[in-house]
Formats: C-alpha cells, structure tokens, sequence
C-alpha cells in the first residue's frame, strides 16, 4: 500500500471504516494485556530460582574475612559483592558501594543530599535560587519524577543516534552554573535503545562545568542486557574516562541486578570517585547500619564471578529476543512504507520506541487501553508527561508472552493506522 499521505480524502475514508470495523472485532477479543513497564517475565525471574537454595539455615554466613552477615556493619558492602560487581562494570572495588536492591532509590537519596547538604562540600541545592538538570529525551520517566520531585528545573536536550545532543550539552553546562546534573542511560536507553558513541562518552568525560558540583548521574541499568551474542553494544568505561580527562568527580554511576537476579531483591551499587564516595559514607553513617548483606552473599554465592552473570544473561536474552523480534517484525510488517510511523530495532535493553504522527500518541495509547493494552502513558518519556509533539510510544516487550505479546502488537499497529487515518482526515 502507499503512504497515507499520499491517498486521497475518499481514499482515506473507506480506510477508516474498514479498521474502525477491525477495531470493534478487537475489542470483543476481550484482551488484558500490560506492557506499562519493563518488567520481567515470571519466565526470566524463575531463571535465578535455584538462587533462593544458595543459603539455608546450615549455610555459613560469614563473608571470606569472616564477618557475620547477619549482623550490624559493612555499611558500604560485602568485600565479595563490591568486588563481584567491579567485575561487571569493569572498575576497582574501592570505587563501589553496594546499597539495597535496586538504583532508584540511590539516585533519589542522591539528589535529596544535594539538595540538603550539597556536593562534596558545595553549598546545599537548597539555598540556591535556580537548580537546572538536563533531561536527554525522550527519556526514563522516573529520572524525571525525581527531579519534578525537588522543584529542579528540566530541560530537554535531543538524543540523537549517538547519545545526547553533545553540542547543546557543552554550551548549556559550560555557561550556566545553575545546571548541576544530566541524567544519562548510557547503554541500550529507555526507551529508545540507544548506547552512546565513544565519542560521545569522552566528550561528556571532558566537560568543562560552571558549577563545581555539576555531576553526571550515569544509570548504567543495562550494561549486560545484550539481545544477541554476536551484536554486543560496548561503551568506554566512565570513570577512567573522567580520571583521563582530568575531571575525576564528575559522575555518580549506578547499576544494578534488579533485571539480572530478581526484580523486587536485587543488589544495586553506586561507583564514583573515592572523594565523592567518602563524603557519601558520611551521609550514610546517619542514615543506616548497613543494608542487606546475607542478599549480598546470595548473589555472590551464586553467580560467583562475572562470568557467571554472562553466562546467565544469556538465558535472559534467548527469553527476550524473540519478543523483541516479532515486535519489530510485525512493526515492518504492518507499518513499513505507510509513513505514519517509526521505530527504534535494539540490540539490548528493555524498550523498542515508536514515533507516531505528530499528534497522535495519546490517541494511540488511549484507544489500545480501551481494547484491552496498557501501554505506557504517551508523554511519560519527557519531563513533565508533556512530549511537545506529542509522538513518542514506549513498548516494553518484556512482561506478556510470546504470544500476548504477538496479539498487542497486532492491536497496537491497528491503532497506528486508525488513529493516522483520522488525523489525516482531520488534515485534509
């Protein structure tokens, strides 16, 4: 078929009764499908089930230096987790701390301290007059509700294939000593899939801020969610980067197991420099005794090494690959050469990203939610719900199975197509 703007007003009319047709026969299918967020399937979480047999009541408890999990202390982590996830993100063990289960709430307590004590000794966010973060977009939603969270003034800056738009982001940060932080998923990013250009790395190592306590919040949340073996995405390692560029302090990297082990139990860790990690351990010493290290020793206990995270990873990826597959397929299928639409093809991550027409995305979302699919809300990725064209779509293919996940799809293209339709009549 040709592209919908190219058919004519009779043209386009016929179209629409044919899928408002197809649509009321969709809607009697009777569908209950979620793909709201990038949760794993039960399939993936029972991946790690044998994980749960790693300890028991004989178990020992002790860390190899012989410390008692069970008990107060270690604030900043195991020896062997802070290792096990060095190994991961390809750092030294002095530069991690290992927190709870998951990164958001590192990032949040992270951002709450500046904002009431500052950053490595700089005055509190609290007691300035304007504090800015740049918000690559589209981008994760609860990057932003932090920042919504505390008053801090958002600002978009474009990704493109390679990252962020580099250009804008120099100029912003170099001359405004108001923007203290940009949010940053540097590997297969929510929601579009996009890892970062070497370029783009080093450029953001080398930033020359105005503001002293500028950080870059770097959520490395799928450094090993690879899709395939042979088409692996890697990106330079952040914090050497920034030691070379002269700029040590710069970033606050987070990382996790929550989509690795287990969603609700996972280990998550914090790296950064060891100055801006001493004055964190500070903050710390108030705020806890120590999270839950016999999570810690499980992990450890289980996948051992880095090497067994991979091999585990692999399992996941041949969980998520076909879902991620068909989607696109029948995207390409459906959707290929109508021009009323377009897609992202990961290779990694949780998220394929869909650009309606301009204006259509909520219409979109809303009339699959009234056939039985809840997508994530259109205008999430953007800061403030509010995407200014009001376009982009989040499919998160993870949760539904195979074959749900075959039926949303099905559903979601005819949406794409319905809603098009109307908007080019309403053109016309």
């Amino acid at each position: 078929m040709k592209p919908y703007n190219e058919l004519s007003k009779e043209e386009l009319r016929k179209l629409r009764e044919e899928l408002l047709a197809d649509y009321e026969d969709a809607k009697k299918k009777g569908l209950k499908l979620d793909m709201s967020r990038g949760k794993p399937s039960p399939v993936q979480l029972d991946l790690a089930k044998d994980m749960l047999d790693t300890i028991s009541s004989d178990s020992d408890i002790n860390t190899e230096n012989g410390f008692d999990c069970r008990n107060y202390g270690l604030m900043d982590g195991i020896p062997e987790a802070k290792r096990l996830i060095a190994e991961m993100m390809g750092v030294s063990a002095d530069n991690v701390i290992v927190f709870g289960n998951a990164s958001l709430p590192i990032m949040y307590d992270t951002v709450s301290r500046a904002m009431t004590h500052g950053v490595l000794g700089s005055t509190p966010w609290c007691k300035l007059d304007k504090v800015k973060f740049l918000c690559p977009v589209p981008g994760y939603d609860r990057h932003f509700a932090i920042t919504e969270h505390f008053g801090i003034e958002m600002i978009h800056i474009p990704m493109l294939s390679t990252g962020p738009d580099m250009d804008m982001v120099e100029e912003l940060v170099s001359k405004d000593a108001a923007v203290k932080g940009i949010w940053c998923v540097p590997k297969y990013s929510n929601p579009q899939g996009i890892t970062y250009s070497e370029e783009t790395v080093r450029r953001m190592a080398a930033l020359k801020p105005a503001a002293e306590d500028f950080r870059i919040y770097w959520d490395n949340a799928y450094a090993v969610h690879h899709l395939y073996d042979d088409k692996q995405d890697e990106i330079p390692e952040m914090l050497s980067e920034c030691e070379k560029a002269g700029n040590p302090d710069i970033v606050f990297e987070f990382c996790s197991t929550s989509k690795i082990s287990y969603a609700g139990s996972g280990m998550a860790a914090m790296i950064a420099s060891k100055a801006n990690l001493e004055y964190i351990r500070q903050a710390l010493t108030i705020q806890t005794i120590g999270h839950d290290k016999v999570n810690q020793l499980r992990h450890v206990r289980y996948f051992k090494n880095y090497d067994g995270i991979k091999a585990h990873m692999k399992k996941h990826a041949a969980v998520m690959r076909p879902k991620f597959e068909a989607v696109v397929a029948t995207l390409e299928e459906e959707l290929g050469g109508l021009e009323i639409g377009a897609w992202t093809k990961p290779r990694g991550g949780y998220f394929i990203s869909f650009d309606a027409m301009e204006g259509c995305a909520k219409a979109i979302v809303a009339k699959c939610k009234e056939a039985g699919v809840v997508l994530t809300g259109a205008g999430a990725t953007f800061p403030y719900g509010h995407d200014p064209k009001d376009s982009n779509i989040r499919i998160a293919p993870s949760y539904p199975s195979a074959k749900e996940m075959e039926m949303a799809t099905e559903l979601f293209v005819l949406c794409v197509k319905l809603v098009s339709v109307e908007k080019l009549l309403e053109n016309k």
